[in-house]
């Protein structure tokens, strides 16, 4: 009789682990193809980048101050390189940075061959510097952040904001050849009040993200 409990009992135990073996296979592999998916976000990144760059010339004004409706796109951006930051980690949101860098340069050098202009670096060389040096600060302070504290919101959206500063000051400093116009400084600070706005919305979303797999 009790041999025969016994045998019961290590077969249900089989039958458990095996189960157990199989959820945890099917995890692993759920994990595993959600991990290769990282590629999606470079090209959405890039992509992103490249509408940016497409909309700086557009612009609307109010109060006669004018200001480009790339304006808008631009803490999306920074959103989502955080995002792949939290879920594949620091060497993927350096490949997504690089390849978006590389796309702004080429929609730009192809967009001046299909208007008939002369393609000129210098011209480009501005929001590139900004675009790029501002995604190194804020993926830097992210990393830093979501690595050795609790995602504070508040240190989360100073770090959207110091990367626009970062952005568009490297982007005057280049571009404009340190010449300021007079109501230079009145669209500057308009254009950081919006995005502020709108990425005190899109930091509800970030301090949620759940971080990814084997991501340090």
């Amino acid at each position: 009789m009790a041999s025969n409990v016994s045998k019961k009992a290590k077969s249900s135990s089989k039958r458990v682990s095996k189960k157990y073996d199989t959820k945890e296979k099917d995890i692993e592999q759920v994990l595993e193809v959600e991990h290769e998916g990282w590629w999606v976000y470079v090209l959405l990144l890039t992509t992103v980048v490249i509408l940016a760059q497409a909309l700086k010339d557009y612009t609307f004004s109010f109060d006669n101050v004018s200001l480009t409706y790339s304006l808008f796109i631009l803490p999306v951006i920074y959103f989502i390189t955080n995002f792949i930051t939290k879920k594949y980690g620091y060497g993927k949101s350096i490949v997504a940075i690089s390849c978006s860098g590389v796309g702004l340069v080429v929609f730009s050098f192809l967009m001046s061959f299909v208007v008939g202009q002369s393609f000129n670096f210098y011209d480009i060389c501005g929001g590139f510097c900004g675009y790029v040096i501002s995604q190194f600060v804020n993926l830097t302070i992210y990393q830093f952040i979501i690595s050795n504290t609790n995602s504070s919101f508040i240190l989360i959206y100073l770090t959207y904001i110091f990367a626009f500063v970062v952005n568009y000051l490297f982007y005057t400093l280049i571009y404009m050849n340190l010449l300021v116009f007079d109501n230079y400084w009145i669209s500057y600070f308009a254009t950081l009040i919006l995005q502020g706005v709108l990425c005190f919305l899109l930091v509800f979303f970030d301090v949620n993200i759940k971080r990814g797999i084997k991501v340090k």
